[in-house]
């Protein structure tokens, strides 16, 4: 059987959809499951039960600090050899993305991975279009980023629930890989020309500046975003792989599209 860890999260319940669309059985744990999953709680490990699943899916549990985040998958990996799991299957970050602030637990966790003992296939996801959409900002004149100029090789959170499907369901096929999976390189630029308005970029202090004094985030979260505004801003981002098309052998899904579509979503009334 196929576990799929953050069932209730949008890229894990993504890559179940796309299981049961391919016929192919799968269970979600989840800390708050829903009817017919299983309950599945990172911070407990007493909840941690694997018995019965042979492929796990490892949507990581990266909304926290480094410490927390590694202490969770190791707890789940541990789990995983002592109930028999066979495959884990893990969803990283691009390997363009050490420069980001939430890369060492992904990288750490790798290592947890490859030094289980199980076998294994690493899906380097890159940044979702949903998510360079949404940071941008509206002002009455436009769009406003600290982006500048520089692209992002952003790929739609579907095309990358549909890979971990794919490779869920035929995993001895893919053991022992790691897949980078990015898309085109899009940038802010684009996604204002998309939906007929300007874009004005701002300083990377006066960036940080805004999120430092943002109360609805948590303290990990302004470092985060900043490192993936400079990430972007020069360049770090923009990278290709084939990969992902060979995968889902067919295009992708125009990310551009995906990111214009979220900003566009977020637009206030009175916005340009």
């Amino acid at each position: 059987m196929i576990m799929v860890t953050g069932a209730n999260g949008q890229l894990a319940s993504l890559t179940l959809q796309e299981l049961a669309d391919r016929k192919v059985p799968a269970l979600g744990g989840s800390r708050t499951p829903s009817d017919g999953q299983r309950h599945l709680d990172f911070d407990d490990p007493t909840s941690l039960d694997l018995t019965g699943v042979s492929t796990l899916v490892l949507v990581s549990a990266g909304y926290a600090e480094d410490d927390q985040v590694i202490t969770r998958h190791r707890a789940l990996l541990d789990a995983a050899v002592r109930d028999g799991v066979t495959h884990v299957i893990y969803t990283s970050l691009t390997g363009a993305g050490d420069h980001l602030g939430f890369a060492l637990a992904h990288r750490a966790t790798e290592d947890l991975v490859k030094a289980s003992g199980l076998a294994w296939t690493i899906l380097r996801n890159g940044l979702y279009a949903e998510l360079f959409g949404a940071l941008l900002t509206w002002t009455p004149d436009g769009l406003e980023s600290a982006f500048g100029d520089g692209a992002l090789s952003a790929v739609a959170r579907a095309d990358l629930a549909a890979a971990a499907a794919i490779v869920a369901g035929r995993p001895a096929a893919h053991a022992t890989k790691t897949y980078d999976l990015v898309g085109a390189p899009i940038n802010a630029g684009d996604i204002a020309r998309r939906l007929d308005v300007a874009h004005r970029t701002i300083g990377l202090g006066e960036y940080r500046a805004r999120l430092l004094a943002d109360d609805a985030l948590l303290p990990f979260q302004p470092p985060m975003l900043a490192s993936i505004a400079t990430s972007i801003r020069h360049g770090f981002l923009s990278g290709s792989s084939p990969d992902l098309v060979r995968l889902l052998d067919r295009p992708l899904t125009d990310a551009l599209a995906v990111a214009a579509d979220t900003a566009a979503a977020l637009r206030p009334s009175g916005a340009r």
